[in-house]
């Protein structure tokens, strides 16, 4: 199984979560409560996926 697109969108989230820890104060008000809530959903969903496909190495 090719798991391009997982490994893709776990650095991304990943990314994301850092930036919105590093540029918090930059980010402004209106935006910041929507964003926070965008990135934990995804930095939760990578961490679902690294789980999902170390239970799968060895069934392709």
């Amino acid at each position: 199984m090719d798991y391009t697109n997982a490994v893709i969108f776990i650095i991304l989230a990943f990314s994301l979560g850092a930036i919105m820890i590093m540029y918090k104060d930059r980010i402004p008000v209106s935006l910041r409560k929507g964003m926070a809530i965008t990135s934990i959903a995804m930095v939760l969903f990578a961490f679902f996926l690294i789980v999902y496909s170390f239970f799968n190495l060895g069934s392709s």
